[in-house]
């Protein structure tokens, strides 16, 4: 699991570092979204993946890659939400809000420890695909838990699930690394 955790870190870290750029431009607006409209952007992107996995013919020139930083980083504001609350106007500055990123990062990796070693990394046998069936399924999830208010009888919280789904994507983007063309042996 060391290249694991190796990898999870050099994905944070470009996702971080457009976090913190988005910052610089835009100021922490994002603050004033609740976790409905967080987990609405999120459903967007993780439809655009699946659409741009089943498509033939694309019209924007974009990839997965930029869209699973996109999980990856609505993963973290949602978090940040969790925990602060929702604000009527910005109200922070990048240099308040990156140890927040850093600490839900920190909650969220330590997660995906935990389940990489009881589930023995499975999720790298997986697919892209199928990763990104499981980002949906995990949104659904968190719909209908919007939608009764954050009551659950017997299942995790919302908490749990934008974790999972900010794991799945940082798992995603180690695949697409992986598979990347620089990557592969070459067949000489």
């Amino acid at each position: 699991m060391k290249n694991t955790s190796t990898q999870y870190d050099e994905v944070i870290a470009v996702c971080r570092s457009l976090f913190n750029n988005k910052m610089k431009d835009y100021g922490c607006a994002w603050r004033i979204l609740r976790l409905p409209s967080l987990t609405d952007q999120l459903y967007i992107k993780a439809q655009r993946i699946r659409g741009l996995q089943s498509n033939q013919k694309r019209r924007v020139d974009e990839g997965e890659e930029p869209e699973f930083i996109g999980i990856v980083n609505y993963c973290v504001m949602a978090l940040i939400q969790l925990e602060k609350g929702v604000a009527e106007q910005p109200d922070m500055a990048p240099a308040e809000v990156l140890p927040l990123y850093d600490e839900a990062v920190r909650q969220t990796k330590s997660l995906m420890e935990d389940k990489n070693h009881d589930y023995g990394e499975a999720w790298r046998e997986m697919r892209i695909s199928s990763l990104t069936d499981l980002i949906l399924q995990k949104l659904l999830r968190i719909k209908q838990i919007e939608d009764n208010q954050g009551k659950t009888v017997v299942s995790e919280g919302i908490k749990a699930n934008y974790q999972d789904i900010l794991n799945y994507a940082v798992f995603a983007l180690i695949l697409l690394d992986e598979a990347a063309p620089e990557k592969q042996p070459s067949q000489e």
